[in-house]
C-alpha cells in the first residue's frame, strides 16, 4: 500500500495495490498489522456506505464531536466523488485550510480524514458508493456539520450547478460562526 502525507498533517492519501487478471482484481482495502507498521494504530469500530443517485450531490461538511469523535477511512465503491477534509482544530496552523482528493471506483484511493477535520464529498458521477471505516459509533447528538459553500474555507469544488443538498447541511453554520471542540496539540 502506497501511502502519502497530505498539505493537511494527518490526512493521508492511501493506495492500496491491485492485483488483477482477466477475472477483474483484488485489493486488500485495510489490514490492521499492515497499517500499524506504517504508524496507522486506528481502532474502526463501524462501517458505512452511502448511494448518491444524483451527480453534484453535496454531502457535508460533517463532523463528530468529542467524546463520540471519529476518525473516518474513505473510499468510493462506485462511482467517483471529490472528498475533501478541513482541518478545524483550534491553534492549528493549518486551521480553515482544506484538501481534496478524487475517489473513483477506478483508481482506488482511499482518504485517511482524523479527528479534528470536516468531511464532505460531491459526487461526479450518479449512483456514486461511498464506503467508510469510522473509529467510533454514530452518535446523534455529537454530530455536527459547518456550511458547504463557507466562503472563507473557499473550497474548490469545480462544480457550476446546483448542489443536492440535505436542509441541515444547507443550514449549517459558518466557519466563522462555529466553536471547534478541536484543539491542536502538535503535529497529528
Amino acid at each position: 500500500m502506497d501511502i502519502t502525507q497530505t498539505a493537511l498533517p494527518g490526512v493521508l492519501l492511501l493506495k492500496p495495490a491491485r492485483f488483477g487478471d482477466a477475472r477483474g482484481f483484488f485489493s486488500e482495502s485495510w489490514n490492521r498489522k499492515r497499517m500499524e507498521e506504517a504508524g496507522i494504530d486506528i481502532d474502526f469500530v463501524q462501517d458505512n456506505h452511502s448511494l448518491s443517485a444524483q451527480v453534484g450531490t453535496v454531502r457535508g461538511l460533517h463532523f463528530q464531536a468529542p467524546p463520540h469523535a471519529q476518525d473516518k477511512l474513505v473510499r468510493c465503491g462506485k462511482g467517483r466523488l471529490f472528498d475533501i477534509a478541513v482541518d478545524i482544530r483550534k491553534g492549528s496552523p493549518t486551521y480553515g485550510q482544506w484538501v481534496g482528493y478524487e475517489l473513483s471506483f477506478e483508481n482506488g484511493l482511499q482518504l485517511l480524514v482524523p479527528k479534528g477535520f470536516l468531511h464532505g464529498f460531491i459526487t461526479r458521477e450518479g449512483d456514486t458508493e461511498i464506503i467508510y471505516k469510522c473509529s467510533d459509533y454514530y452518535a446523534p447528538e455529537c454530530d455536527a456539520a459547518v456550511r458547504w459553500n463557507d466562503p472563507d474555507i473557499a473550497i474548490d469544488w469545480a462544480f457550476s450547478g446546483e448542489p443536492v443538498l440535505s436542509d441541515k447541511d444547507a443550514a449549517a453554520p459558518l466557519l466563522k460562526d462555529f466553536e471547534s471542540p478541536f484543539v491542536w496539540e502538535g503535529e497529528p
